[in-house]
């Protein structure tokens, strides 16, 4: 059993890496040859003023791999509003103002527990990765130009999945607070040795992009159907941040899994008003076809230079945990990385 700190991860897994194996998984997800747990969001109060707690669980088995991995999320939401938009936010509510994400990863041949690690590198990495095979398939092969809407964490991994999959030229960068979003701009630029320009506005960013990747935590739109154009692709990490009106523009919508894009998955205490409750995206998109079916060949991917594309990248699978863990204990195993943590810690010589 081993364990792995977020450091560990970071130094072993790579955004290539990461696309080019979920390419393969999700092959086997469209053939039938793994197993994806349904997605649980149990929302209830919290001794947090305007905020609520969510105990978020996910899991799947990948038999190429011999691996079965859950994630699991302890979280205390907020929903502020800044600049004028509505926010979704985690709070650091643990000790020492951390946040709580686990994954943990299972030998399909034994039952016995493979490794333990925090979420948060292999969160980001695996979002990156999936928006990656999105541009991989529905971005046109001459695109140039990028925008990213948004300056986090994912912001970050979206920039690697763009540099991974295009020879990006100039990437332009927006988010609503000057200092962060110039600061963003420098980071991405050493980390990726490709111009990076900070835009005054998210109709800046986007205005001579051929790919544009939102990355907001915003349950408000942030991108304007009167900002497309031709030949664009453009990806989306959250409900809310493309409208339905904008959708409807597109000529090519992939979402990530028709299955996981319900609501169906919250399971809210009764009285609290949850902000993402509803959507109407399960209605418009129900015949969108799936990354899987992309990947797979089963739907087409872009058909010609003119056509404009989108891919929604909507709720996380446990299948890219599964994969990529299986990545990750391959690669630090060759690196020597992770602490050995003894076995009967998780194991029992009882059963129920």
């Amino acid at each position: 059993m081993l364990f792995f700190t977020n450091d560990d991860i970071n130094a072993v897994l790579t955004m290539r890496d990461c696309i080019d194996t979920f390419e393969q998984t999700y092959r086997d997800v469209a053939a039938g040859h793994a197993v994806n747990g349904r997605r649980s969001d149990m929302i209830t109060t919290t001794a947090h003023p305007n905020a609520v707690y969510q105990l978020k669980m996910v899991g799947a088995v990948v038999p190429r791999y011999a691996v079965g991995a859950i994630r699991i999320n302890s979280d205390i939401l907020s929903f502020p509003v800044i600049q004028g938009k509505a926010r979704k936010v985690k709070v650091p509510a643990a000790s020492g103002n951390r946040w709580v994400g686990l994954v943990m990863l299972f030998d399909t041949a034994t039952g016995a527990p493979l490794a333990l690690f925090p979420d948060g590198v292999m969160q980001r990495m695996r979002v990156g990765a999936t928006s990656g095979l999105g541009v991989r398939y529905l971005a046109r092969p001459d695109a140039r130009r990028a925008a990213i809407l948004g300056s986090g964490w994912q912001a970050g991994a979206q920039a690697q999945a763009l540099a991974a999959t295009r020879d990006v030229e100039r990437l332009v960068v927006y988010s609503p607070d000057v200092a962060r979003r110039t600061a963003f701009a420098g980071e991405l630029e050493r980390q990726l040795m490709l111009p990076v320009q900070p835009a005054a506005s998210a109709e800046q960013a986007v205005k001579d992009a051929d790919i544009v990747l939102c990355a907001t935590n915003s349950l408000q739109p942030v991108l304007s159907p009167q900002w497309l154009r031709p030949g664009m692709h453009v990806g989306s990490l959250r409900v809310g941040e493309i409208d339905t009106r904008t959708l409807t523009a597109f000529d090519r919508v992939v979402v990530h899994d028709r299955g996981n894009m319900r609501d169906d998955h919250l399971v809210v205490a009764e009285g609290i008003d949850h902000r993402e409750k509803t959507s109407p995206l399960p209605t418009t998109l129900a015949a969108a076809p799936s990354l899987a079916e992309l990947v797979s060949g089963r739907a087409a991917g872009r058909t010609g230079d003119g056509e404009l594309t989108a891919f929604l990248n909507y709720h996380g699978l446990g299948y890219q945990f599964a994969a990529a863990g299986a990545l990750l204990l391959e690669k630090a195993r060759v690196a020597g990385r992770g602490r050995e943590l003894p076995d009967e810690w998780f194991t029992q010589d009882v059963h129920s």
